[in-house]
């Protein structure tokens, strides 16, 4: 699958099966994890077969079932990191789809006292991403229109409405899809809106508009 298929491939996979994932398909995304921290700095580390974290009446109020396997993207308190986690997890997220594996991003439908997680001084625990094999996909969400997402100086160039439709693709907390991304010349500016995880929703939501837009066509402002 390309970019924009593993973007339209239903996520927010919540119910697992028994397989146990393979060693090569975890060499892989544990290269991948290596190589994600020395560039961000996080402390993104996989959790397998532990099942405490979501083994808990949170789980359950999150409708999870089977829940063995989990990225967890912790790191130090910046400025930025909440949006680094989303930006980080949602690569993982797409490599974990092409891989055949089932993922969900959760923020608080799990037990962070119980997890298998390791924090170094100074680390937080910021959220998790279920792994795994399944049997019955995940739902495409609802998306609102490109139109009430963004705001364009002029007319909308093609790679900017090409960013946006993967954009729209994002897994967004309750899916209530609060950011804007404005244009001006070939500067984006992505904004979060208020409420909970709303800035690790712009991390993904900007690694999305990168695979759609292409990184050559536009410079993030600052």
């Amino acid at each position: 699958m390309d970019a924009l298929e593993l973007m339209k491939a239903p996520h927010s996979v919540r119910s697992y099966n028994d397989r146990q994932i393979e060693a090569e398909t975890l060499s892989i995304l544990n290269s991948l994890i290596e190589e994600y921290n020395d560039e961000s700095g996080l402390n993104i580390q996989v959790c397998l077969n532990e099942r405490r974290a979501f083994d808990s009446l949170m789980g359950r109020l999150g409708k999870f079932s089977n829940v063995s396997n989990y990225i967890a993207l912790a790191g130090e308190k910046s400025t930025n990191i909440e949006e680094m986690v989303g930006y980080y997890g949602q690569k993982i997220v797409l490599k974990s789809t092409e891989l055949g594996l089932g993922t969900c991003w959760v923020g608080k439908s799990y037990s962070k006292g119980k997890s298998g997680c390791e924090l170094k001084n100074g680390e937080k625990l910021y959220c998790v991403i279920t792994l795994g094999y399944y049997d019955k996909g995940g739902v495409p969400h609802k998306t609102k229109s490109i139109e009430e997402l963004s705001q364009v100086n002029g007319e909308m160039p093609k790679w900017f409405r090409k960013g946006m439709e993967a954009a729209q693709l994002a897994s967004t907390a309750l899916n209530h899809q609060k950011f804007q991304i404005l244009l001006d010349g070939n500067t984006v500016t992505a904004k979060p809106g208020f409420g909970a995880s709303t800035k690790i929703d712009l991390g993904i939501v900007k690694y999305h508009f990168e695979l759609g837009a292409g990184n050559s066509n536009s410079t993030w402002a600052k």
